[in-house]
């Protein structure tokens, strides 16, 4: 089922990051399906904590840049725009180095509100993190 109300594509989502926080954090959308969008981040020096591994803040930002993003194209942009209002992050594996990638499907898309599971996975497709993020859709 196809979820986009807006034109999405690799070009258009990854243009929206620039000069953001997606954009130092090295996060790039990848693919996107009719009912998901995917993006990956690298594991590097702007993305570790003290202790070598990624910080689960990074995590949180790259679920929320992916989930927030894909709700952006989920409503009629010329009169709808959606922000975050809950994320819930449960962390399952530590990464040292390489990429990971996140992938958004929504739960709900309401008229009001969007539910949003993101899953991260390392390179070799191990699960890193589970994400919920909770969306408004708010009027222009």
């Amino acid at each position: 089922m196809k979820i986009w109300r807006t034109e999405i594509d690799l070009k258009t989502v990854n243009e929206r990051g620039k000069n953001t926080m997606s954009e130092h954090l090295g996060i790039e959308f990848i693919d996107v399906g009719e009912d998901y969008l995917v993006a990956r981040m690298p594991v590097d020096h702007r993305t570790k904590q003290p202790a070598g591994i990624m910080h689960g803040g990074a995590s949180c930002v790259l679920a929320e840049t992916v989930g927030s993003t894909a709700a952006q194209f989920c409503v009629d942009m010329t009169k709808n725009y959606c922000v975050g209002i809950d994320i819930n992050t449960n962390h399952v594996r530590a990464m040292r180095d390489g990429f990971v990638v996140a992938t958004a499907k929504p739960y709900h898309l309401g008229k009001t509100t969007q539910v949003w599971g993101i899953e991260i996975r390392n390179e070799e497709g191990s699960l890193v993190s589970v994400n919920r993020l909770t969306m408004a859709v708010l009027m222009k």
